[in-house]
């Protein structure tokens, strides 16, 4: 939209006295926040409302994405770009006496996602809207956000996460979309309920803003409460409503848990279900029009559920046949898998479920039962046993989302194969035609054009602003690997970057780092698969190299981690205690100085990546091969221009492809090499520490003493290493990364060919926008129009 600076500081002078009735200058930095974002979506709200009306008038075709995470981050920063308004807006407020990113970043951070799946979710749903398709996201509006991390004595300690004590300023309730999702209770076969535990779902609608087109889409996000007919109602009942849209994973190791969590996945799996079908009806005639107006795509197993609550509105409310209501639901729906985690394909027992949720019950058996009785017939027991959506006492979510969506996707190409040959191996068996490889992208409009716009800015006086539009136009900087002047200008760039990382880390945690040394980053949720203990030892090895040999010139490095561990996942909780006692006893000897640091920056989450990804020279992607389904901060970081120190995993291996190996550091086990440990179970621990001296060294200094403090985790990992032979072959791979890392620091030195390498990086990063990979799923697996982007 078009906005003169005048009008601009006019228009928000006059939201101030409006809301707060004062002036601008007795006004609090969140207010001045609030104001703003008021502002903005006023702006905004005819947009909103011609997309609205757009797709209405023209019946178009509706994608629905389900998410149980969503990580928008701010959007502040990201809605004004989008809308062609950030440079007027930032000079306005400077006119006016006012930072903007101060006032930015008073703007909650909302954890409503852990980590990968809900940052996708949202690039997705930021590239629909600026692809023009009629796209809307599905999930849980937490009370409370994932959790704030804080470090005490070096432990992980969770506090609230309160993102809501000032409201939402981007949000709109909608009274008049609620619906009512039941539990528990008794069903008749008409069917009919009783007895039920009947919770209101209210929907929150957040617009998504395109780049640049006039179009706003809708993430609609619900909140749990007492219906309106609940005359009365006791305080256990209001806890036990409020508490499903409370908090993101809650903790599920014991029964209460579990059944928390899938009342969750039902919550809105049926509320966002029930909110299409109305919606439909209410601009359709003819349900049998479904298939081809309305897509609905599960992120993971999580919204599951909606394939048995769409059967079950159709049956029940709309009075379709099985076959015709099963033929529609199979249209509308497709999936998305993550992971080959057996831990997080969830299934649920069979008891539990049945109690919880009797209905969605009755139709998952029968779905199992028509399964078996079609596949039986040409697969043989033994293989349908093993895919039905019952078995083993189980509700198999996995295995259901297959079985009732026309297409199913991994996020990477090894990924995919590995979904075909191991994890749903009997399933690709049964329907070879429904799989299919996506591999993630990023919205590099948030992770270059905001996070690191002195790149931003380069790129466009090298070639053009075209760019911001086309990501594969930045390929065409490829000629100025030769550019001695680019080169320096990129090298700049970084430098900036860091000087902005050191003064933050500087600010709030008192450690002051070098800003000419690499900067080393993993930054990811802790899990022993990802293997940030083969980063603790590679700085140990670092650090003892200092000590025995004080006098030799070393390359400094600044070794950085984010992450946070699930409450309940000891494990996870020890490594980031043995990080943190690893880090004090650096960063205060004074024998090593300011040559080697780490800094474990706490509560980890979009914000802190905008400023750490820009920084960064190194991206650490070092997950057991077979393990990481895809990644995105290996993209988010290549963007950046970090090269990728990176096992044969995930698409890691696209990153090599698209920027070329020799821009990267690859090193480690492939996908076979450990498959065949696994198949031959011959895979000892003990043997590697046996044989190099220098591994001993740093597994026994997590018991002997060295490092101080950790007597009982230093054991616990120690023995997890090697007395229980612990799974993801840190051992194995340790040799073959230390080599790299040895070569990391003898190329660093060399910052002509380090910057031709970063920027190799750069010019492929345009292949991981998210722009291409949801133009992919337009068109392949939704079946939807887009904006074409070239």
């Amino acid at each position: 939209m078009k906005l003169t600076c005048a009008q601009f500081k006019k228009d928000f002078l006059s939201e101030i006295e409006t809301l707060y009735s004062t002036s601008l200058s007795d006004t609090s930095t969140i207010g001045q926040f609030i104001a703003l974002g008021q502002l903005v979506r006023r702006y905004n709200s005819q947009s909103w409302t011609r997309t609205a009306k757009f797709y209405r008038d023209h019946h178009q075709k509706q994608v629905y994405y389900f998410s149980i995470e969503f990580l928008p981050g701010r959007l502040l920063a990201s809605n004004l770009l989008n809308l062609n308004l950030l440079t007027t807006v930032k000079k306005g407020l400077t006119e006016l006496g006012l930072d903007f990113e101060t006032i930015s970043q008073a703007e909650p951070d909302p954890a409503l996602g852990n980590g990968g799946l809900g940052r996708l979710a949202a690039c997705y749903m930021d590239a629909m809207a600026s692809l023009k398709i009629a796209g809307n996201g599905n999930g849980i509006r937490y009370r409370y956000g994932l959790f704030k991390q804080v470090f005490m004595d070096g432990y992980q300690v969770e506090l609230p996460d309160d993102w809501l004590h000032h409201g939402n300023v981007w949000e709109t309730r909608r009274d008049n979309k609620s619906c009512i999702v039941q539990f528990g209770g008794n069903v008749w076969l008409q069917p009919q309920s009783e007895n039920t535990e009947d919770v209101l779902a209210v929907p929150y609608d957040v617009g998504i803003v395109g780049y640049h087109n006039d179009i706003t889409n809708t993430l609609r996000l619900w909140s749990a409460e007492l219906p309106p007919s609940a005359t009365y109602s006791s305080q256990d009942q209001r806890d036990r409503i409020s508490e499903i849209t409370k908090v993101l994973y809650p903790d599920d190791s014991n029964s209460a848990g579990q059944q928390l969590r899938l009342r969750q996945e039902y919550f809105f799996s049926s509320a966002g279900v029930q909110s299409i079908v109305r919606d439909f009806c209410a601009t359709h005639h003819g349900i049998k029009l479904l298939g081809k107006k309305v897509a609905i795509h599960i992120n993971d197993t999580h919204p599951t559920l909606v394939i048995p609550e769409m059967m079950r509105l159709l049956m029940d409310e709309h009075h379709c046949s099985w076959e015709v209501a099963w033929t529609l639901t199979t249209q509308v729906m497709s999936y998305t898998n993550h992971t080959i985690l057996q831990e997080a394909l969830e299934t649920w027992p069979i008891d539990m479920f049945k109690n919880l949720l009797p209905r969605i019950y009755q139709i998952i058996a029968e779905i199992d039962r028509r399964y078996r009785e079609q596949q039986t017939p040409i697969f043989g027991k033994a293989l349908v046993d093993q895919t039905a959506p019952l078995g083993n006492g189980q509700v198999r979510m996995a295995y259901l989302a297959v079985i009732g969506s026309h297409s199913v996707n991994g996020v990477a190409p090894l990924h995919t194969e590995l979904l075909k040959t191991d994890v749903l191996r009997g399933l690709y068996q049964v329907y070879p035609e429904r799989f299919n490889n996506k591999t993630n992208g990023i919205a590099t409009r948030r992770w270059v054009q905001l996070a690191n716009q002195p790149l931003a800015q380069l790129i466009d006086q090298t070639i053009g602003s075209d760019w911001r539009r086309q990501p594969d136009l930045l390929q065409t900087l490829l000629p100025y690997q030769q550019d001695d002047h680019f080169l320096y200008q990129l090298g700049q760039v970084k430098l900036t970057n860091k000087q902005a990382l050191a003064a933050y880390v500087q600010r709030t945690m008192g450690i002051k780092i070098r800003t000419d040394a690499i900067y080393d980053v993993q930054i990811k949720r802790l899990h022993a698969y990802k293997r940030q203990l083969l980063h603790v030892f590679e700085i140990l090895h670092e650090y003892f190299a200092i000590k025995d040999h004080p006098q030799q010139p070393v390359v400094p490095r600044v070794h950085i981690f984010g992450a946070k561990a699930a409450p309940s996942y000891h494990y996870a909780k020890a490594i980031i205690k043995l990080i943190n006692v690893v880090a004090d006893m650096v960063n205060q000897d004074p024998a090593i100085g300011d040559r080697l640091k780490i800094v474990f920056i706490p509560n980890y989450g979009v914000s802190i990546a905008e400023l750490i990804i820009p920084a960064a020279d190194v991206s650490e992607q070092i997950s057991t091969a077979s393990k990481e389904a895809s990644g995105t901060s290996n993209m988010k970081l290549m963007a950046n221009g970090a090269l990728s120190l990176a096992t044969y995993d995930g698409a890691n291996i696209d990153i090599m492809q698209a920027a070329g190996a020799e821009n990267e550091y690859p090193f480690g086990l492939k996908v076979n090499e450990v498959y065949d440990y696994y198949h031959r179970g011959n895979y000892h621990a003990a043997d590697f520490y046996d044989a190099d001296p220098e591994l001993k060294r740093l597994l026994d200094s997590l018991i002997d003493g060295t490092i101080p403090g950790i007597p009982t985790v230093g054991r616990e990992i120690y023995d997890s290493l090697l007395r229980y032979n612990a799974e993801f072959f840190v051992l194995a791979d340790y040799r073959a990364y230390v080599t790299q890392q040895q070569q990391i620091s003898r190329d660093f030195q060399n910052q002509s060919t380090w910057q031709q390498r970063s920027l190799a990086n750069i010019a492929a990063s345009g292949h991981f926008a998210a722009d291409l990979a949801v133009a992919r799923y337009a068109d392949d697996i939704w079946q939807v129009p887009h904006e074409r982007l070239n």
